[in-house]
């Protein structure tokens, strides 16, 4: 994959000496996955390979990342900001893990804690979900819809589908709205019942972009 047309290399204001942060995200959902350094040759070499790779300050030398562990980034989209200093890289991270401590982010602390990086509030909603249903609360709305198993998770979900339905016939933009987020909601849960990631959905959902 090429980014040649997509880059000017020599448009890039790189700094003293000589290189221009880049940051790394997640092309399913958002994720900030690390942020590393980058100079012309490094690239140049990421827009020509398709993968990335960076300047080490420390060792003074390239580095393709994942060479090593295995935990390749795919470029998918490349781009500066309106002040041409800093670039944002869209990756499909292989093996989910983009930090050397095994984190799937760099930024995976929270005042001293291991906390999961923010992402889509489709994918943090989820999170919450999977908290629930792995350490049930009492009074728990998410959980007595665990308790109540298919029937319940599935008969909510066929009630709330009909309120969008509804909403959109009258034409009610503020109920469309409240509608939708309650379908994706009880949608939600029922992947987190059936023990499905939302992020196979994303990739299926990807997949028929393309």
């Amino acid at each position: 994959m090429s980014f040649q047309t997509a880059i000017p290399l020599d448009g890039i204001r790189y700094d003293a000496q000589g290189l221009v942060p880049a940051i790394v995200q997640d092309f399913l959902d958002g994720t900030v996955l690390m942020m590393a350094w980058m100079n012309r040759e490094s690239l140049q070499k990421t827009l020509e390979t398709g993968e990335t790779w960076f300047w080490s300050r420390s060792r003074q030398e390239l580095w393709h990342k994942g060479a090593t562990s295995g935990h390749l980034q795919k470029v998918q989209s490349l781009r500066y900001d309106c002040d041409s200093d800093c670039l944002l890289v869209v990756v499909e991270q292989i093996g989910e893990i983009a930090c050397h401590t095994g984190e799937r982010s760099c930024f995976h602390r929270v005042e001293g804690q291991i906390a999961p990086p923010p992402a889509d509030i489709l994918s943090q909603v989820y999170g919450v979900i999977c908290d629930r249903r792995d350490h049930p609360q009492p009074d728990s709305y998410t959980c007595k819809l665990f308790a109540g198993g298919d029937n319940l998770i599935l008969k909510k979900i066929g009630e709330e589908g009909a309120e969008v339905v509804m909403a959109c016939k009258d034409d009610d933009k503020a109920a469309i709205v409240g509608e939708v987020a309650d379908l994706f909601y009880h949608t939600l849960v029922a992947l987190a019942h059936h023990q499905v990631d939302l992020r196979d959905v994303y990739h299926k959902l990807q997949a028929r972009r393309r």
